[in-house]
């Protein structure tokens, strides 16, 4: 089963944006996070069943300092959540689509993570989270 686990927003600073939607929200974020192999700084907020993942650069080499550069700040990727992120890897093979990298590995807020190449969904960095055990 999935569903949408969040949204990940690239910014371009951790400090203004965490303001800008502790305003939009109404709420703090629950946690932040350093990322050190993906060069990112998270900021999560919880809204209803979803999260908003704020992102931004900590090294500017990392994916999402790209990201910036290219596009600027905005919608990064979606989320979803799986419980076997596994059977959804060798489902999602098996119906064509293409991934960054097949091994899941750990991601922020106690995850498994995999990205799911945007060529395959519609220009759309796809993300699939499972809670690690």
């Amino acid at each position: 089963m999935m569903k949408i686990e969040h949204l990940g927003i690239a910014v371009k600073s951790l400090e203004t944006s965490d303001g800008l939607f502790e305003r939009l929200l109404g709420t703090q974020n629950y946690k932040k996070e350093s990322v050190e192999r993906e060069g990112v700084t998270t900021s999560f907020y919880q809204v209803g069943e979803s999260k908003i993942e704020l992102v931004e650069a900590s090294n500017p080499e990392s994916p999402i300092a790209k990201f910036l550069d290219k596009k600027g700040e905005g919608i990064h990727h979606i989320a979803f959540g799986v419980d076997n992120i596994f059977d959804e890897i060798e489902r999602l093979k098996k119906e064509g689509f293409i991934f960054i990298s097949e091994e899941p590995k750990d991601g922020a807020d106690n995850k498994l993570v995999v990205f799911l190449h945007p060529k395959s969904t519609n220009g759309v960095l796809v993300e699939l989270c499972q809670e690690k055990p």
